[in-house]
């Protein structure tokens, strides 16, 4: 088949167009490439794909809409795994108009372009940061999400609730995943693994949120990936007897399904910290603060659902995961 895989030069987006053409896919890859993090490390995530015949790589913004529909309509894509989006918590307080642009607009026109080209499944990224002020865990689909704590989550949420309209209107399926803090070789600059081992490496030291007792489901690159090519072979079906009444807000009478897509464990922060240190053989310099805007005690993912429709069981953990990151990090900074 031929994939659409938008960001693809981000850390899952590489990630994903990587395994789809060691599938025999044909997959083109969009990106930006924007300076939100380091260009180079995009560049480096793109670099081996570009030798493969299958991958076709365009610098698009999906928020200029002629472009998206130019593409779509060029292609004749079979399915579609948008990941491309404005990303961080913090960043949304700062910036908040980036998001619109993307999160937003940019979700708007991918649904535009498969609507019009009958693209047969879309999968789209959401974020475990829309279960917001939810204090109830595990965090289920099946929970509310209507209170989210940042400019960020708003915008996923919302990215769920136009790939339901569409859903709806046009029978178009599509799948949302909620992802919980993905880690790994590679991963993004903005994210605190990554931070954490930078600043451990450069004698820095690291600032640790809420006095370091916080929970993260922290989730390998490489199971999210397994993840994210399973759920693209579950096409969501319409359901005429479901209602609103009686059934869950993951999935719908429309083909509509959002799944959570996360360990299922979540780490004590200071214990991943202490796996970072382990590894390195370094112990940090600490400075231990309170909550920061935007931030959420826990995270916790429900995954019983995603393992129901495609046998998904993560399988790396936080120790394995840390020693692959730190091993990463030093061979590409030659630290």
């Amino acid at each position: 088949m031929k994939y659409l895989v938008t960001g693809a030069a981000g850390f899952i987006g590489a990630k994903v167009s990587e395994e789809l053409l060691k599938k025999g896919h044909d997959v083109v890859g969009i990106d930006i490439i924007n300076d939100y993090y380091d260009v180079e490390l995009k560049e480096s995530r793109l670099a081996p794909l570009l030798k493969d015949s299958k991958f076709v790589f365009k610098k698009i913004d999906i928020a200029h809409s002629q472009d998206v529909l130019d593409l779509f309509a060029a292609e004749k894509f079979d399915r579609v795994v948008h990941l491309a989006a404005q990303a961080g918590v913090r960043y949304s307080i700062e910036n908040p108009m980036a998001y619109a642009d993307s999160n937003l607009v940019g979700h708007l026109n991918i649904l535009e372009g498969c609507r019009h080209n009958n693209v047969a499944h879309l999968v789209y990224a959401s974020s475990s940061s829309v279960y917001g002020l939810n204090a109830k865990t595990p965090f289920s689909t099946s929970d509310t999400v209507d209170h989210p704590v940042s400019l960020y989550a708003a915008t996923k949420k919302s990215n769920e609730l136009m790939a339901h309209s569409y859903s709806h209107l046009y029978n178009m399926p599509t799948t949302g995943l909620r992802f919980f803090t993905v880690y790994g070789p590679c991963g993004r600059p903005d994210m605190a693994p990554f931070i954490f081992t930078k600043k451990i490496l450069d004698g820095e030291t690291i600032d640790i949120n809420n006095n370091g007792d916080m929970w993260r489901d922290f989730t390998y690159i490489d199971d999210i990936v397994e993840g994210v090519i399973r759920i693209a072979d579950v096409i969501p079906a319409r359901n005429d007897d479901w209602t609103v009444e009686e059934g869950t807000p993951a999935s719908s009478s429309a083909p509509y399904s959002v799944y959570n897509i996360g360990h299922g464990s979540p780490i004590n922060l200071m214990d991943f910290i202490k796996a970072i240190e382990a590894e390195l053989g370094i112990e940090a310099t600490k400075n231990f603060r309170g909550m920061q805007p935007g931030d959420v005690y826990q995270t916790y993912a429900d995954t019983q659902d995603l393992f129901k429709a495609t046998g998904y069981t993560p399988k790396v953990g936080v120790k394995e995961g840390v020693a692959n990151l730190v091993r990463w990090y030093k061979e590409f900074y030659n630290k």
